[in-house]
Parts: C-alpha cells; structure tokens; sequence
C-alpha cells in the first residue's frame, strides 16, 4: 500500500515539476543571502505541504485498520461483561474485519489505479490547456531561440523549428539582452503587418531545480530560460488612431490687413476681391472635410479634424500663400493669419487655445498659422514683410489706457531687456516723461551699463529735469515695487529676456510696449500689452502714444534725442523697416528738440570697437555661398554684443550674402546677431535656436556652450532652410 502512495505522491512531484516550469521570477535586485534564505523558506513550506498531503491520504485509506482496532475493544469489554456474550460478539467482529481487509484489499489497488490515472489526465489536460490557449505563448533560451510554442503562438511564427529559430529574427525591435532583474520587458512590435504586444519574463529554473533535488548542492546552477507573451494590438491601435485622426481642431482666420487691402483697389472692385478671398478660404477648409462661418468681413471661424490639420502641416497651409495670389488690381496683397486650438479636453478648451494662438500670430506681425497643442506652440509662415498700417487710430486707444494706468498707479518702474541699447533708453525715458507729467513718481531699472549707451546715460546724469535717482539697480527695484506699482516693459516682450526677471513676477500691473514679434515665453496676465511687430522700433512707438497721451505735453530735448536715438540704431540710420510713421514719429520728436548732430556724435566709435568690427569682418567665413558667419572677439571691446550687431548690418554690404550671423561670447552666454535685407527670415532661424526677432533683425542666446558648438547648431539650422538656393 505505501510503495503505491508513494508512487501516487511521485507522480504529484513530476505534475508539480512540470506545473513550476513558469515560476515567478527571482528579483535580482535582492542580494543573494537574502535570495538564498527565501529559497529555502520556500522549500520548507513545500515539504510540509506535502507532508500533510501525504498525511491525509495515509489516514483515509487506513480507515479499516482503526475499524478493526474499535471493534476489538468493543469485543474485549463485551466478553468482560458475560462469556457468552463476548464469544458471539467476538466472532462477529472476526467476520467483519475479514470483510473490511477484503474490501480494502480489493479496492486500494483499484483506487490507486485510478489516483495515478486522474494525475496523468490531469496534466495531459494542462498541457493540452497550454497548448490550444489563445494567447500565444513560447518560452525561449537565454539567446532568444524558441525552445517551445503553443499553437496560437505557431500560427503567427509559421514554423515548427522550435530550436533554430530566433525571437529576434519575428521581431526585431527585441534587444538581445534580455531582463535579468525579474521586471517583465514589454515592447511593442510588428511582425507581417499584425502589430503586437510582446511580454518577456524570465523563468528562473533554480526554483525547479529546487523542487525536485530538495538539497542546497544546486544553488550554484542558474539556467535562465524566458516565457514569451504575444498579445495582438493591431484592431486596438487602429481604434485609438481613428478616435486620434477625429479629433476636432478649432481654427480662427483673421484678415491681417482687410481694409489696407480694400483701399488699394478701385471701389467697384472691392466686393468681387472679398468674394474671391471669401471663396478661396472656404475652397480650402472645405476640401478638408471642414466646416466654416463667417464671423465678421475679415473674420472666419472653421472646424475640422485632426486628420486633416496633419495633411495640411504636411501642405505647409498652403492657403496662406493661395490667399496673396488674389490680384485683381490691388497694389496690396492679402495676407491671412490662422490660430488652430487643439488637444484641449473640450471643445471649449480648444477654442480657447485657438483664440490665444491667433493672437500669438497676430502679434508676430501675421501671414503665419500658430497652432497651440497644450503648452506646444508652432509656428508656421510668416516669411512675408510686415506691412506698417497708416492708421494710428491703435497707438491713440493705447495711449488713452497707458494714461489711465498711470494715474491710478502708485509710481512707475519703467524696465527694458537685459544689455539695454539706445532704443531700449530712449522707450523708456519717453514713459518716464509720461509718468512725470502725470504726477507720479517713476524710475528706470538699469542694472548694466554697456559702453555703447554711457554717453547717452551721461546725458541724464547731473541734469535738472531728472531726478538724481532716475536709474537704479535691481536690488533698488525690489527694494521699490508694492502692491501699487506700475511695471511698464519696454522693447521686450519676454520675462526671461528682461532687465528684472523678478520684478515681472512680483509686479502685480504689467505693461508691455514691444516691437518684436511674440514667442510661446511671452509676458502673459498683462494689464495693457502694446505689441507691433511692424514698427521700426519701442521709440517709434513710444513716440507715437505721446503724441496721444496729452495735448499739453512737452518733451525735454533729452528726452527727444533719447527717442532719436532709439530709432536711429534699430532702423540701421533709417534704412531698415522704415516706414511713413517712422518718418513721423521722427519729424514729432525733432519738432520736440531732437538734434541730429548731438545724436550722431553719441554713436561715434571708439578705436577698440572699430578694430573689433574690423577683425568681424577679416575673420568671416561665407557658408553655403550666401550665409556670411563670423566671431565678435569679447576681449577687444566693452560692448561685444552691440558690435556684433553692427558688424552684422555691416556684412550684409558685401555682394552675395543674404544673411549674416555674428556670434560672441560675453557673460557666459553666446551671443548671436542675425540680419538679412529681404532674403532671407532670420526670425524663423532665430527662434529655431531659442531667440526671436524680426524677419530682418533677430538675435539669440545659447547658455552652456562655447563659440564653436554654437556655431555648428547655427549651420545645421540654416542646411535646413527651404526658403532659398545658395549661390553657386
């Protein structure tokens, strides 16, 4: 009878055997001892379940013995009662327990049969179980040949090599090295155009080793084998593709200059240009499947889906350049901006976005589609000149609201950009002025002073229409700003780009005047913001809203000539983005005292930054046959960044080049000056690189990096510009 239960409890052991061929796996991130220890607590309770198995099988096919003891006893104490008694009731019990050793005799090897019988079925049943499972499994070496495969598994391999064929070889997005940690690697592959989930998870065959030796002579043995999970993917991918292609995005498109355009054409052709305009603009958005309404006579808002925002991306929005083309007799081209709102959570959310991105656009001067995918901003177009408009019908609105702003502050704190320049000076003495005719107390943060600007500042200095205390630094300008203060930021519409960061965000009332266009990092929550991509410079505008502010405002000479000087160095001595209200805002300040001898005299060069400019230009490398590149050296001038920059609009003198790019370093930064005629966007390379600007002036700042290592990220951008052919 044992040597059958043991051979019942054998065939247990092999089923166990087999049954821990897929093993949780050992982390092997535990350190051994402690791996060890587990193993062999693992072992124990094993045993010991075993132990109590064998246990309850023992005392149930015993059960006669225990009988047959009973019975005895029964008998015994029968024949101490009465001898006759005890004879009958002893042979009684004698023919029973012959009966029961019969039956237990007959049965036992008929049960046992049947035990060894149910155990191998049931483990037939559990690799037939294995075998037809739907979900494809294999188990694979450590080099990754499969070793076995289910049917699922070999329907989607096409073989039956079970020993020469590589998982690598199904899927070559599988790394070689396997996980040795216990974590399952999951990696998403292909394999003949089905796309599936692939779960490896190592198998640890010490633990089976452990089972069947039940000894500590095998702790040094290791074999690593791996159970390899498909799982088919390819409907749920397509499902989440499709509700990801019909997503909706909501677009805004805006006329950028409606009525400049319809002034330029005769009146009787002005309804057949909008209807042209109109037409192309739904032509476009309907060809995509969208929807779109009219919302104002410059005005569109339009629908479509996700999808088709893709192919137009890949089209380059080519309804921007189709618009220009409508020419039926007007001097001024059409140009439209378009702000798309996408990935939101709601269609209220999405509207928003394309409200903000249309008028992200609209500040950086227009002809350009802004899409904003949550915090992601892109850009595209805007290669076109921005067109100054005539009217100042905006500069008077701002002016009116400046005013409003200043009387009801406190006092003024009036900040540029970091490594302030003239116009930068001049912006902010023209609100300084502002504010003092206001009656309100106001300084100008300035906490560096480049050597190109200390004749200008010398003009402040020591003058009796300014108080002492007109610059002060950043630490005086915390010292100042509360809760009634006035930030106003001036030729600079970037925190980050400013003279104070800080003070942006403590200021509770932000002003921005700025004429460059704006970047995703742009001051937001602002109280009033000014910003005109397609004026010349801050002093123009600055000189503009003065004009506005008041009838019975004066400017001092000072002042003036600080708003002259302004203009004159960012309009390159009138030649760059010059337009009629540059000349204006010229003729009103020299109305106000402006002289152009003492303002060119503060631009003279010094000898130190003449041979600086010299050695720009002796050192420049021409790339491509049309990019002029070259070094600022730092050590020959105090104001290396404002002699790059005027080395820049110098190299664009020389025959062939379309773009210059000057770079220096100064103040643990890079430096770059970008400037091109009407070739060439620079903005758009600019902002590639960080930085920002104008179509023909931009700039940019590249922290930890050297000279060289910026130097080759500006040529990798620019052998990535479509917008022209080098020269040969």
């Amino acid at each position: 009878m044992n040597k059958d239960i043991s051979e019942v409890n054998e065939n247990k052991e092999e089923k166990q055997a087999e049954a821990s061929l897929h093993p949780e796996p050992v982390n092997q991130s535990v350190p051994e001892a402690e791996q060890k220890a587990l193993r062999k607590k693992k072992g124990a309770e094993r045993r010991e379940y075993e132990k109590r198995a064998r246990g309850s099988l023992s005392a149930y096919m015993n059960w006669p013995i225990w009988v047959s003891i009973g019975l005895l006893v029964l008998c015994a104490a029968i024949t101490a009662v009465d001898w006759v008694a005890g004879g009958i009731a002893s042979v009684i019990c004698i023919v029973i327990v012959l009966i029961l050793v019969g039956l237990t005799l007959y049965y036992y090897r008929r049960v046992s049969s049947d035990m060894v019988t149910f155990g191998a079925g049931y483990a037939q049943i559990q690799k037939q179980l294995l075998q037809e499972m739907n979900v494809p499994y294999a188990v694979t070496d450590e080099k990754g040949y499969l070793i076995w495969m289910n049917s699922a598994f070999k329907e989607i391999a096409k073989t039956e090599i079970r020993g020469h064929r590589n998982l690598t070889s199904l899927f070559p997005d599988i790394h070689r090295k396997y996980p040795k940690n216990g974590e399952p690697m999951v990696i998403h592959s292909s394999y003949q155009d089905r796309k599936y989930q692939v779960t490896i998870k190592g198998v640890a065959l010490q633990d089976i080793v452990t089972s069947v030796l039940d000894t500590g002579e095998h702790e040094s043995l290791s074999p690593q084998m791996y159970a390899v999970y498909l799982y088919d993917e390819t409907e749920m991918l397509a499902c989440k593709q499709q509700i990801e292609d019909e997503k909706l995005v909501t677009a805004l498109i805006y006329l950028d200059n409606y009525d400049e355009a319809l002034d330029s054409i005769e009146e009787v052709r002005k309804t057949l240009l909008i209807a042209l305009i109109d037409r192309q603009i739904n032509k476009y958005i309907n060809s995509y499947q969208g929807v779109i309404q009219r919302l104002e006579n410059d005005k569109y808002f339009a629908i479509f889906t996700y999808k088709h925002l893709l192919e137009m991306q890949e089209n380059h929005f080519s309804l921007i350049e189709d618009v220009k083309k409508v020419n039926i007799g007007n001097t001024t081209a059409v140009t439209i901006s378009m702000g798309l709102g996408v990935n939101g959570g709601s269609y209220t959310k999405d509207y928003e976005y394309a409200r903000a991105a249309i008028d992200m656009a609209l500040g950086r001067g227009g002809d350009q589609v802004v899409l904003k995918n949550k915090d992601n901003i892109t850009y595209y177009g805007g290669k076109a000149e921005n067109q100054g408009k005539n009217t100042r019908v905006k500069a008077r609105v701002k002016a009116q609201a400046l005013r409003e702003l200043i009387e009801s502050a406190d006092d003024v704190l009036i900040m540029g950009h970091h490594i302030s320049d003239a116009d930068c000076i001049g912006a902010a003495a023209g609100i300084y002025r502002a504010a003092v005719f206001s009656r309100k107390r106001a300084h100008i943060v300035l906490d560096t002073v480049s050597n190109n600007i200390k004749p200008l500042i010398e003009r402040f200095k020591n003058n009796p229409d300014y108080e002492p205390d007109l610059f002060i630094n950043n630490s005086a300008a915390f010292g100042k700003i509360h809760h009634g203060t006035l930030l106003v930021v001036v030729d600079n519409n970037r925190a980050s780009y400013s003279e104070c960061p800080g003070l942006v965000n403590l200021a509770r009332n932000v002003v921005v005047i700025d004429h460059h266009r704006q970047t995703k990092d742009y001051i937001e929550n602002t109280v009033l913001s000014y910003v005109e991509p397609y004026a010349s410079s801050a002093s123009e505008m600055v000189s503009e809203i003065l004009q506005y502010y008041d009838e019975d405002i004066r400017l001092k000479p000072t002042d003036s000539e600080a708003l002259y000087a302004g203009i004159v160095v960012d309009t390159n001595n009138f030649m760059n983005k010059t337009g009629v209200r540059t000349f204006e805002a010229a003729a009103f300040l020299r109305r106000n005292g402006a002289d152009v001898t003492r303002v060119r005299k503060l631009f003279r060069d010094d000898m130190s930054d003449y041979k600086a400019k010299a050695e720009v230009v002796r050192s420049m490398e021409v790339f491509m046959g049309c990019y002029a590149i070259s070094v600022c050296p730092a050590a020959m001038t105090q104001s290396p960044t404002v002699i790059a920059a005027q080395a820049a609009n110098e190299l664009l003198g020389i025959q062939n080049i379309k773009a210059s790019f000057v770079l220096t370093d100064y103040d643990h930064q890079i430096y770059i000056s970008a400037r091109s005629i009407d070739e060439l966007n620079v903005q758009v390379i600019m902002e590639k690189l960080g930085g920002g600007g104008h179509l023909s002036v931009a700039g940019a700042q590249l922290k930890d990096t050297t000279v060289e290592q910026a130097k080759t990220l500006l040529k990798e951008v620019l052998k990535q510009q479509k917008d022209i052919v080098p020269a040969k």
